[in-house]
């Protein structure tokens, strides 16, 4: 009865994997629909029937600073844990990332004097420290972010009345030790520069020594076989270091453990050998040396007694594959299909956790995930060239993720490339309102973003008085109320006149409608919103259903 009751477990548990596997089939075929229907769409967010004519070179290179000297210095990377003294530029409203590009206008005397000094100064020359501040509406202070960046002064202009026009672009991350105000009055800082970690394939402490199943069969094989039979292909280039590993691991072990740990191992090889070859003398070469290995001595009970509870567990493996393997001939299924089969076990893993665990925290894995979300999301630009590049990837879409500003900062103080990007990809899965962050009123959903500059859907420009701006582009939007006329002068869109805008419930200041000034430009409008201003919005929320 006890067998009867196993093998009817089994066989559940069996259809329950097919079910799983025909639904996850079904998903593809969906997804692959929703990836072609994103693809023939207009990215701009503008009307299919319309031609998009705007330049987005143009927004990113930020024209309306007028002309700028390149100051020809790139700054090598500084040692992670290295400790500096540089000067440091609060910023309301911005998360500067690695690698993204911050305008300023250089107005305020004591900032104007720490840039000066960042020009000359010997242990990180060039370069400042950019830190958010928000303001705490507790106590009315401005609370200060532990996480900053650095940022390189790539080209500066000094203008007739004392201010500076400034590019720079984000260099590392840093912990802010400590700051103060020098004799001079310069924003001055001790940062701390946080080394960052590498892509990796799996998470170390889960895998521990253990590898992959599909990598250790041709050494597993090897020590069963003739030295002259072939291992089918199923080895590869790792072979060498995967089976040092596996001797070593094993090696650790005791004598009932590795008893365990090789007929677990026998047991599962060997039906994948019978799959293939279907021979009787194959099973019974791999049945005859697998108990031999493993039966202890006669006048041994303690050994007999653990080798019995091996021979359990490894008839109980055995009888798993072999009644998916029986199932598999009733019905017919062609040897394509069993070799579909056996490659799922094959990736199967000897440690404690399944497969997809580790493909979890896999960087390249999540990097490829993350680009095509972001393809799917929003189109462009094109991501494919950061994929092979896990830390890159991950503080770019953190720099141009249409969310609020607090959780730009979030994304700032992760460290890990796996976890970063994890958390990226939950937030477009889920992103699909952006809302006033004071009243909460929808303004517009995920479909409204278009695309104006060649960085991406978000980017920071700073205006006449210095103040810097992140703000996400959108083709439409509702609830906002126009406040005065339309303005060309230092517009951050060449070709269009900028007017300001506020939220018609709370009358908050959104950001700016952009209309074209030449009728050859297209799209002919289409809204900047300040990501300060927005508070993040999630599909699941359906108090929004009359945008």
């Amino acid at each position: 009865m006890d067998d009867e009751r196993i093998l009817e477990s089994e066989r559940h548990q069996i259809e329950q994997i097919r079910q799983l596997e025909f639904e996850e089939l079904q998903v593809e075929e969906v997804d692959d629909l929703h990836d072609s229907s994103d693809d023939d769409r207009d990215v701009t967010g503008a009307d299919s029937s319309s031609e998009f004519t705007f330049n987005t070179c143009l927004a990113s290179l930020h024209t309306y600073l007028g002309e700028v000297e390149d100051t020809h210095h790139r700054l090598a990377f500084l040692d992670g844990g290295a400790i500096l003294t540089i000067p440091l530029f609060y910023l309301e409203g911005v998360v500067l990332f690695p690698e993204a590009t911050l305008p300023l206008r250089v107005i305020q005397p004591n900032f104007v004097a720490a840039v000066e000094r960042a020009l000359t100064q010997v242990d990180a020359p060039y370069t400042i420290g950019v830190v958010r501040v928000c303001g705490d509406p507790n106590n009315r202070r401005m609370r200060f972010a532990t996480t900053g960046t650095t940022a390189e002064i790539r080209q500066y202009r000094r203008l007739e009345d004392g201010s500076l026009n400034v590019v720079t672009r984000g260099q590392q991350r840093f912990h802010l030790r400590r700051r103060w105000i020098d004799v001079e009055g310069v924003p001055c800082g001790e940062v701390q520069i946080i080394q960052e970690d590498l892509p990796v394939r799996t998470p170390r402490d889960a895998c521990g020594k253990f590898g992959p199943m599909n990598n250790l069969q041709n050494h597993s094989l090897s020590r069963t076989l003739p030295s002259n039979t072939s291992s089918h292909g199923y080895g590869n280039e790792d072979n060498d270091s995967e089976a040092n590993s596996e001797e070593s691991f094993e090696s650790e072990l005791s004598p009932t453990e590795r008893r365990i740990h090789q007929s677990a191992i026998f047991s599962l090889y060997g039906n994948d050998m019978m799959d293939e070859s279907t021979s009787s003398d194959d099973d019974k070469f791999v049945s005859d040396l697998d108990t031999q290995s493993r039966r202890p001595p006669a006048n041994d009970s303690d050994s007999i007694a653990n080798w019995k509870q091996s021979e359990n567990v490894a008839l109980q493996i055995g009888e798993s594959s072999t009644l998916g393997r029986q199932t598999h001939k009733g019905d017919g299924s062609n040897l394509s299909c069993r070799s579909f089969e056996l490659s799922k076990f094959r990736r199967v893993p000897r440690a404690h956790w399944p497969y997809w665990v580790y493909s979890m925290y896999d960087s390249y894995s999540l990097a490829q995930r993350a680009a095509e979300k972001w393809k799917q999301i929003v189109g462009t630009p094109n991501m494919d060239g950061f994929v092979k590049k896990p830390d890159l990837l991950s503080f770019h879409i953190a720099s141009k993720i249409p969310v609020s500003e607090s959780t730009r900062q979030e994304l700032l103080e992760i460290d890990g490339i796996s976890y970063r990007l994890r958390r990226e990809i939950e937030l477009l899965e889920c992103f699909d309102l952006v809302r006033c962050k004071s009243c909460k009123t929808a303004i517009a959903r995920r479909s409204d973003m278009l695309v104006m500059s060649s960085d991406g859907p978000l980017g920071a420009y700073v205006n006449p008085h210095g103040c810097v701006h992140e703000i996400m582009t959108l083709y439409k939007v509702n609830g906002l109320a126009l406040d005065g006329g339309a303005h060309t002068q230092y517009s951050w869109f060449p070709g269009y006149a900028w007017t300001i805008s506020i939220c018609h419930t709370c009358e908050s200041h959104m950001g700016w409608l952009f209309t074209t000034t030449n009728k050859k430009l297209k799209p002919k409008s289409f809204w900047g919103i300040r990501s300060s201003q927005v508070v993040d919005g999630i599909r699941e929320d359906k108090t929004s259903s009359n945008i």
